[in-house]
């Protein structure tokens, strides 16, 4: 039974939206509360506005320590002074998204008598999650994002961006994505749901009021997760069949490294998010499918103005090459402007935000060159 406390009370900067948002689903939610973080500063034209859209366990602190974890911003490698998003430049704006647990409306928040929405919280989807991040770029007056830039799930909420709102975003970078989950995507996001559901400490969604935390349920489900996001060459060089000082086969639990770095990832994730926001933002990316929106996937970016830098990673067999260079097929039939760069790496789903000085060299041109195009 697990008695974890992992949400200690953070102040997150937010937004509130008294009128709330008409979801997909036919409900209205209101009010609405978007969590964010900026970076940099908004010039006067107000034409220099980045949104970063992060990917299902990602959050706000792109470029900043994480409050919960004490670790760095999951893209300080790309968003700061100097580098390919550079905030001495740009107004980098990252939202929570809808249903996240960082300070967004979502099922850990409380409702209006003061409990948490739990599964109360209504289903959502990527363009409900574009929807509120709408509401929140309006009201910094930025009347058209320089860029739109995200990686997987944030890489979808681009392309949502880009055919829900197309004269409000000059430039779009969708990275490490797809159109839509495939079915073996959905599959493991079902594990992994699955995981939490029979997790006795799981209380039918109802954990908080018994004090614990489907610990163990949400910790295989990040395990599962954590195994499509690397490559086996990635996996093959970082542990191989290494033993964890051991010399010889002993059948105890986690003799093997691998065994270990899963396990800590497990457990590290269950102290940051929560069980009813992994199954309702997990089964939102199950649900985008930018074609059924849209008829057919061209038809989704038709006579768009917006500018598109499409990347994607050898061995990324979680969202693989072939899905980004149909997304770039259908830009192109529908006459859109688009670059394509397939980045030559052994690190799996994970490259895009690792160290790949290529990547970063490459979106970096695109963002300076869409800046250079507006005279920002």
């Amino acid at each position: 039974m697990s008695l974890i406390q992992p949400f200690p009370e953070v102040d997150h900067q937010h937004a509130v939206f008294a009128d709330g948002l008409m979801l997909d689903c036919g409900v209205q939610l209101a009010p609405l509360t978007v969590a964010y973080r900026t970076y940099g500063r908004l010039n006067a034209a107000r034409s220099n506005a980045v949104l970063i859209c992060h990917a299902l366990t990602g959050d706000q602190y792109v470029a900043e320590t994480q409050p919960l974890t004490g670790k760095g911003g999951w893209w300080a490698n790309l968003v700061g002074p100097g580098l390919a998003v550079d905030t001495d430049r740009f107004f980098v704006i990252c939202a929570n998204v809808l249903g996240g647990c960082m300070g967004s409306t979502g099922p850990a928040e409380k409702r209006a008598d003061g409990t948490p929405w739990g599964t109360d919280f209504p289903t959502i989807t990527i363009r409900d999650m574009v929807r509120a991040q709408k509401l929140l770029v309006d009201s910094f007056g930025i009347g058209r994002l320089l860029a739109v830039i995200g990686g997987s799930m944030g890489g979808m909420q681009v392309l949502e961006w880009a055919a829900t709102f197309p004269q409000s975003v000059f430039a779009a970078a969708p990275i490490a994505c797809a159109s839509h989950h495939s079915a073996q995507n959905i599959a493991f996001h079902e594990v992994g749901r699955a995981a939490i559901h029979s997790d006795p400490d799981y209380y039918a969604g109802r954990y908080w009021e018994q004090g614990r935390i489907p610990a163990q349920g949400l910790g295989v489900a990040r395990m599962v997760a954590h195994i499509t996001y690397l490559s086996e060459e990635a996996l093959t060089r970082k542990f191989g069949r290494k033993l964890r000082g051991a010399n010889a086969v002993t059948f105890l639990e986690d003799v093997f490294e691998v065994q270990s770095y899963l396990r800590y990832q497990g457990s590290s994730f269950v102290r940051r998010f929560d069980a009813n926001s992994y199954l309702t933002i997990t089964r939102a990316m199950d649900y985008f499918d930018l074609s059924a929106e849209h008829g057919s996937l061209a038809q989704a970016f038709a006579k768009t103005p917006t500018r598109f830098f499409v990347a994607s990673f050898s061995s990324d067999w979680l969202f693989p090459t072939s899905e980004s260079r149909a997304l770039v097929r259908a830009m192109n039939a529908a006459a859109a402007r688009v670059s394509f760069v397939e980045i030559k790496s052994d690190k799996g789903h994970d490259a895009f935000l690792l160290d790949e000085p290529e990547f970063h060299a490459a979106l970096g041109g695109f963002v300076a060159g869409a800046a250079k195009a507006l005279g920002v």
